[in-house]
């Protein structure tokens, strides 16, 4: 099961991708405890070890590529990938969230997605 949704943030695409791969940052903009790494290559956690993953691609600013998992996920389950790609204009920021290789039944992550990281992402920078 795959998925794409994208949002608007008023913020810089350098703010968004060094606070999504900063520990605390990470930690302050969705409310749940982050240990997350900006190297390639690193394992990470988030939301209280309910996420689990790999950084696999890091292109500053730009994109940042995942492997991703939930405790959810069943033991037989793969990794799935997270990609997100930052495109600013203006101080604004699109970001794109492409989510692929979930379980079949892994739809409800989107909405999780919008709940958990977008809405508290978008207070975190107004407030920033």
């Amino acid at each position: 099961m795959n998925f794409t949704i994208k949002t608007k943030i008023k913020a810089t695409s350098r703010e968004i991708y060094e606070a999504w791969l900063d520990s605390k940052c990470h930690t302050e903009m969705t409310g749940g405890m982050a240990c997350i790494s900006s190297k390639v290559g690193e394992i990470f956690t988030a939301w209280d070890d309910y996420i689990i993953g790999k950084n696999i691609l890091l292109v500053p600013y730009s994109r940042i590529k995942q492997n991703w998992r939930t405790s959810q996920f069943s033991h037989t389950d793969k990794d799935s990938t997270l990609e997100l790609i930052l495109v600013e204009d203006d101080g604004e920021t699109e970001l794109t969230l492409i989510h692929t290789n979930l379980p079949a039944d892994g739809d409800h992550y989107k909405e999780g997605w919008e709940k958990h990281y977008f809405k508290p992402m978008k207070t975190y920078f107004i407030n920033k």
